[in-house]
């Protein structure tokens, strides 16, 4: 797995959310608005002190923690 380390937790920052680079822009904001279909180039416009390494790592990093435990989802 490529390096993570743009992503920082601070107990002072977010109440010790992943976030970006110490910001207060959390790992789950950004998972949450490319959800919600917006892209990258919108977050970045959006939020011009994010660079695009930090949207993907943050991306990335969810990844990682979704594959870390498995969550039983409810049935359809």
């Amino acid at each position: 797995m490529e390096a993570i380390n743009r992503i920082t937790q601070q107990p002072g920052v977010m109440g010790g959310k992943a976030c970006v680079r110490g910001m207060r822009v959390t790992v789950g904001m950004i998972v949450g608005q490319i959800a919600a279909g917006r892209s990258t180039d919108e977050l970045l416009a959006e939020y011009p002190y994010l660079e695009r390494e930090d949207i993907l790592q943050a991306l990335r990093y969810a990844a990682w923690r979704a594959e870390e435990r498995e969550v039983e989802l409810a049935r359809a």
